[in-house]
């Protein structure tokens, strides 16, 4: 891409020969155990590539794993030094496998799950307002406000109050007093509405007033020390933001109607959400909703959990009745009055569908989230994969698109759909009976 080209496009500088930025674990990929052939493997990283190949992520990581073994476990371009904007004589630090990325919105899959243990618990039941939990939101008639409301983006605060700082984002007593003190748009739960931010902060208060310690602890006890994970805490430790690869916004400028839509959902335009992600203040802070950290394979590794149905190499995360209380549809498919997009959600988690859904062709048994739009989590029971694919640009609508759609395209065609009796244990339909909470 020339460069007269990539500045219209605001695109990063891409290589001719891709293998000197490229970044493998040979040890941690293992195809042949599974039987997949060496062709699907070749098939689904060239997809990767194609999209690396936009410029509109200067770097990428990618994990999947079928049957539960990892097949691919890759990296390319740079984690920094490579954006749009960059000095051509800039540093340029390589993405790695062990580079820690931001996951932004993904991380409400992970959030949610643990109020899904909590209530496994028997400490909350979910279908309880917030209001019994934490009083004070019952102001301006969020009483019955439940708190699967809020997990299922029915909550009726679907955004902070306009003209609020940016820099409340950070600070969790004042932003707390700001969605008490907001007025919702609805109470009934009857229309969804994305909840991009505002329902991380609720679920957490909810979960700290229960238990009486900050949520990134009750992360580590259930979730991240179980699971020998070495990132993925919400925020990172200020002696590692360093390591954290930045993130760049990238493609065209978007414009009316998609840049009201982007600001709606995030409380800004494109260039102030770049600038406020890559801000020490938001990386070091926790903000549930939005800024878990960790690699591809580290939400990969959490997906695969969820597949075993709450185990992971013989440690009970949860009960198997968790996961599939998170992954269970909750209402029909609807358009999203944030996104402006058709969605179908559970309590937590974005869903596929049938004959084409979010998560590829024939995938109603997929469940994952998105970060940003572009980066994809996601687990499909009817094909046995959990796959993760991890980027650092920021585009919204541009050309981009066709390859990442491509990718989960490959990705379905490479795992065709396995008989039932074959699946693994969450291979019940996520729209099946009914469950008790």
């Amino acid at each position: 891409m020339n460069r007269i080209a990539r500045r219209a496009l605001n695109t990063c500088a891409v290589a001719t020969d891709l293998a000197p930025i490229t970044y493998r674990d040979v040890a941690g990929e293992n195809p042949g155990a599974v039987g997949v052939s060496e062709d699907s493997v070749n098939a689904i990283w060239h997809s990767v590539e194609r999209l690396y190949q936009t410029g509109t992520h200067p770097g990428i990581q990618l994990s999947v794993r079928h049957r539960g073994e990892q097949v691919l476990h890759r990296a390319l371009g740079h984690a920094a030094g490579n954006g749009p904007k960059d000095d051509k004589n800039a540093r340029q630090v390589r993405m790695t496998t062990d580079t820690p990325i931001c996951y932004f919105s993904a991380s409400k899959a992970v959030t949610a799950l643990l109020i899904h243990i909590l209530a496994e618990q028997g400490r909350i039941n979910l279908l309880d307002p917030v209001s019994y939990y934490c009083p004070e939101f019952a102001q301006s008639g969020k009483r019955t406000i439940t708190i699967h409301q809020i997990l299922s983006h029915r909550g009726g605060i679907p955004a902070i109050p306009r003209e609020t700082p940016i820099d409340v984002l950070w600070h969790k007593d004042e932003i707390w007093r700001l969605l008490c003190e907001a007025q919702p748009v609805e109470v009934d739960g009857a229309k969804v509405a994305y909840h991009a931010i505002t329902g991380g902060y609720v679920l957490q208060r909810v979960l700290e007033r229960v238990t009486g310690e900050p949520i990134e602890t009750f992360l580590d006890d259930h979730i991240r020390k179980p699971m020998g994970m070495r990132w993925f805490t919400y925020g990172i430790d200020p002696a590692h933001v360093n390591d954290l690869a930045l993130t760049y916004a990238t493609g065209p400028t978007p414009r009316f109607p998609v840049s009201w839509v982007v600001n709606r959902a995030l409380g800004g335009d494109i260039n102030t959400v770049e600038r406020v992600v890559n801000d020490p203040r938001f990386q070091e802070a926790v903000i549930p909703a939005g800024n878990l950290c960790g690699t591809a394979e580290e939400m990969g590794r959490f997906y695969q959990m969820m597949l075993n149905g709450g185990t992971w190499q013989g440690k009970r995360i949860c009960d198997p009745m968790t996961v599939r209380r998170a992954i269970q549809q909750y209402g029909s498919l609807q358009i999203d009055r944030t996104m402006m997009i058709p969605m179908r959600f559970s309590a937590g988690l974005m869903l596929g569908g049938n004959p084409v859904g979010l998560w590829g062709q024939q995938s109603r048994h997929a469940f994952g989230h998105v970060g940003l739009i572009n980066k994809l989590c996601w687990a499909d029971s009817a094909r046995d994969i959990s796959v993760s694919l991890l980027n650092t640009g920021l585009p919204i609508v541009a050309h981009h698109l066709p390859a990442l759609v491509r990718f989960v395209y490959t990705v379905c065609q490479e795992f065709p759909l396995i008989p039932e009796s074959q699946r693994p244990l969450m291979a019940a339909e996520s729209d099946g009976a009914q469950l008790r909470f």
